[in-house]
């Protein structure tokens, strides 16, 4: 019977899954899809269409046909061939020439066998015992969970990503309709300035200073006209669409941030066996525990036994496939038992060796647990003062747009100076920005804080 091999424990050891998109062959589309998403929709799809969810459905049904690989090996095995040997040159042996009335002393070289000798054979083997076989069994049903939760974890790590890029993109969007907005307000109010410094009631640097106020927001809204083009294709690429296509999305920032204030979610009890690196820590763990096994089964004996069917032929001519050819049939049983005795302590450093790894990963699990407890506090904390960022962020623009209208009546009636107005203006732009990001902040944080709790 063949040695039986078992399934290499090193596959646990394979790294984060990340992938060479430049081996990646898409196929080419002759029209453009159209697509139209609100972030949960685009979660939805994403899940199912994206390159790393897709190869990581990929890798779970090639695991389960890996474990019934491992379990076939423990079944019956049927094997036949046909072996044909050709000996152009026969082989001599020299015996005693006495034997054909010859000299005592001298030898005669005489040829043994015939020109073509042809065996057809079968052979059924069957593992009857090998606790080495045992283990794999198990093994391979680690080596499935192992996949089932590297695609949890993928898909984790691709609902966050969709949300984290669904945000830039209307972070982006609102942007340049604010820029839009402050520009055209800008542009009026320059107009208005002109005007008056033409009738010589006020100074050119209340000019010049709006000029360049006007020159920045123009340089801003450029800018962000470029990067939505970029934060699209990034959402495209995740939702596993391609960057091509028309997409558009439903959801308003607003809208989005106020179904994301949930206080209640940070509230709630963190069951660290639910996260997937916790699961993902286990299973390592269980793997090695499996190891320590294997290497104890070695000192177990092992049974084996096997059937052996076949017919023999010979000639000084090929004539194997003639009526007057003859066939001689052979069969045999077997039965293969063997007992491990002695090897000089190898067998027990090995076990050793593996019960430290052991060990060792059990202790990575409790280290595992611990950093998932900090994490999940820090992502909650995050969560918590994304909100009062949020709050802060949304009262200092209502004082900003106030402080700027004031500053505007004021300067239109010449009882500002334009320095004072740029600064209004600029506390104006940066809150605006802030609160945007704040809006932003608070759907990744609590993207975040979903990711650790598995939800």
């Amino acid at each position: 019977m063949k040695k039986l091999f078992l399934i290499p424990f090193l596959v646990f050891a394979i790294t984060a899954k990340s992938q060479d998109t430049s081996s990646i062959v898409l196929p080419k589309q002759t029209k453009k899809q159209d697509y139209s998403f609100n972030l949960q929709q685009a979660i939805e799809y994403a899940l199912k269409n994206n390159y790393s969810a897709i190869n990581a459905g990929r890798d779970i049904e090639a695991s389960k046909e890996k474990k019934w690989e491992t379990t076939a090996m423990g079944l019956p095995q049927i094997n036949a061939g046909v072996d044909y040997t050709n000996n152009f040159v026969l082989q001599k042996s020299l015996i005693p020439a006495e034997f054909f009335g010859g000299n005592k002393g001298d030898f005669a070289e005489v040829a043994f066998g015939t020109k073509h000798n042809m065996v057809a054979h079968a052979t059924l083997s069957q593992l009857i015992f090998d606790g080495s076989y045992l283990v794999a069994l198990q093994a391979s049903k680690t080596y499935l969970k192992f996949y089932e939760n590297v695609k949890q974890k993928t898909d984790v790590e691709i609902k966050e990503m969709v949300i984290n890029a669904y945000g830039n993109v209307l972070l982006a969007e609102e942007s340049i309709a604010i820029l839009k907005k402050n520009k055209t307000t800008l542009e009026k109010t320059l107009s208005d300035t002109k005007e008056t410094f033409k009738n010589g009631l006020i100074e050119e640097e209340n000019v010049e200073q709006l000029q360049i106020t006007l020159t920045t927001v123009n340089s801003t809204l450029n800018y962000n006209k470029r990067l939505v083009e970029v934060v699209y294709k990034m959402l495209k690429i995740n939702l596993g669409i391609d960057i091509n296509d028309d997409l558009r999305l439903t959801d308003k920032l607003d809208n989005l941030t106020v179904s994301n204030l949930d206080l209640a979610l940070s509230q709630n009890e963190f069951i660290v066996s639910d996260n997937v690196n916790y699961k993902m820590a286990s299973n390592f763990e269980e793997q090695r525990e499996l190891e320590y096994k294997l290497q104890k089964t070695k000192a177990l004996p092992s049974l084996s036994a096997n059937v052996n069917l076949g017919y023999n032929a010979f000639g000084n001519q090929f004539e194997f496939f003639t009526q007057n050819q003859r066939w001689f049939n052979y069969s045999n049983l077997g039965v293969s038992l063997n007992v491990p005795i002695f090897s000089s302590l190898a067998r027990n450093s090995r076990t050793q060796q593996a019960k430290i790894a052991l060990e060792q990963a059990k202790t990575q699990l409790t280290e595992a647990e611990q950093k998932l407890k900090l994490q999940y506090a820090n992502a909650k904390s995050e969560y918590e003062f994304s909100i009062e960022e949020y709050a802060t962020a949304k009262s200092n623009l209502n004082l900003a747009e106030r402080i700027e209208k004031k500053q505007q009546i004021k300067f239109t009636e010449g009882l500002s100076s334009s320095f004072d107005f740029s600064e209004a203006q600029r506390q104006l732009y940066s809150a605006q920005q802030n609160y945007l990001q704040s809006m932003v902040n608070i759907i990744n944080k609590k993207a975040a804080l979903e990711k650790i709790i598995n939800k």
